[in-house]
């Protein structure tokens, strides 16, 4: 690899490293905003609504974002036109399910059913953005297509509350910021429909032209999964991430919900920074990035690191609950914050090697994992359901959680014995 190059994938990891991490800022920010301008019953409400939209995307994905950094023999463009024309069909096809999701929750149908619809294409289109930006665009491209969507929702929140207290209007702020957030991140997919006859200089650069035995020895990275295994490791992503939203709905109702919720979102964007700063910027870059490694960028490390920043959260919370910052009617987040800092912990490990099997051709293997996993899950999740006598909340998220926690951290252990 040359020098040149070498420096290409570099700024490249840190752009989308520091564009992740103030978009993660932004969407604390966010958070923090419903924590103090919003009731648990209105955060709870919203929350089940954005879930039940995510697992609809979700599904209709079926993976294509990650799909299309793998699969990097295939233009990005005409890659990315395939995959939202693929997507919004199975969007409509996955349309009953979204009902019944919504009426599991017992909100009511309508207006519900529209801003699950809404929220799920905007929210779809984004997903696809981002892969498309990271493969094909300029480094402003990468930062902004991060960046935008969460300060647009987070400054329409904030308006809309203002507004919202002196005009004493009740109307769906938060859903409504979260789709003008969504819409704007949709709208860096249009480049996709400009594709350009000639190969785009940006991602020329992150082709890296091997010799002959070089690249037999190192193929580029590649999903090989079948449509069918894909949709069924999405399917059991997107179902546990949903019904857990669903379940403490139904069984502990919109406050409970509202704090489990809450926390999960400040918690969880943890998580998501690794798995976009490092393991799909890994795969857009190819094989020789996991080779280049430094000891500073070694997964364990990244996982680490990310975890004891989970744990910053944690304790920030619980101070600010102790010096009572937040509303008193937020106390009940206290039984949801070390269960939940010990998954999201966890999940950092787990997504600082999410990009392992794709590297290794063992693709397949991570799916099956992932799966069985969910199962696991799903059954400590839904066995209050069935009991005589329920139990509290905070007994079943620490059970969800420990099952959770163990879980990902063997497969973190895994993946990183892949080579």
């Amino acid at each position: 690899m040359s020098w040149f190059k070498r420096i290409r994938v570099s700024n490249t990891s840190r752009v989308v490293a520091l564009s992740s991490m103030l978009a993660f800022g932004i969407q604390i920010a966010f958070a923090l905003l419903m924590l103090r301008l919003f009731t648990p019953q209105q955060v709870g409400e919203f929350s089940v609504i954005s879930q039940i939209g995510f697992f609809w995307m979700t599904l209709a994905l079926a993976q294509a974002p990650l799909s299309l950094l793998a699969n990097q023999h295939i233009p990005a463009h005409s890659a990315a036109k395939q995959a939202w024309h693929a997507s919004a069909m199975r969007a409509l096809g996955l349309l009953p399910v979204a009902a019944i999701a919504i009426g599991f929750s017992q909100l009511s149908m309508w207006p519900a059913m529209l801003w699950v619809l809404l929220l799920a294409f905007c929210q779809m289109g984004w997903m696809l953005a981002q892969s498309l930006t990271l493969r094909a665009g300029s480094s402003w491209q990468q930062a902004a297509v991060r960046v935008l969507p969460p300060l647009t929702a987070a400054s329409t929140a904030l308006i809309g509350a203002l507004f919202g207290s002196w005009m004493t209007w009740t109307g769906p702020t938060l859903v409504l910021s979260a789709l003008i957030g969504y819409a704007v991140g949709a709208a860096w997919l249009i480049p996709a429909w400009r594709e350009r006859k000639e190969p785009n200089p940006n991602e020329q650069a992150l082709s890296v032209e091997r010799p002959a035995q070089e690249s037999v020895k190192h193929a580029p990275p590649s999903d090989p999964r079948s449509a069918t295994l894909r949709m069924a490791h999405t399917l059991a992503d997107a179902l546990l991430a949903t019904a857990i939203i669903v379940v403490w709905q139904r069984l502990y109702g919109a406050e409970e919900t509202g704090w489990m919720t809450a926390l999960l979102r400040v918690l969880g964007f943890l998580p998501a920074v690794v798995h976009m700063a490092w393991a799909q910027v890994a795969l857009a870059q190819g094989r020789h990035t996991q080779t280049s490694q430094t000891a500073l960028a070694n997964p364990w490390w990244l996982g680490l690191a990310a975890f004891a920043c989970v744990i910053v959260l944690g304790l920030s919370c619980a101070v600010a609950l102790y010096q009572e910052w937040l509303d008193p009617r937020w106390h009940g987040v206290w039984a949801y914050i070390a269960p939940l800092v010990l998954w999201q912990g966890s999940a950092c490990l787990s997504a600082a090697f999410s990009h392992r099997p794709f590297q290794t051709k063992s693709a397949r293997g991570y799916s099956w994992a992932c799966i069985a996993l969910g199962l696991l899950q799903a059954l400590v999740l839904f066995a209050p359901i069935g009991l005589a006598q329920p139990i509290e909340a905070e007994q079943h998220m620490a059970a969800f959680a420990l099952m959770s926690s163990l879980g990902l951290l063997a497969l973190a252990v895994w993946m990183a014995r892949l080579r």
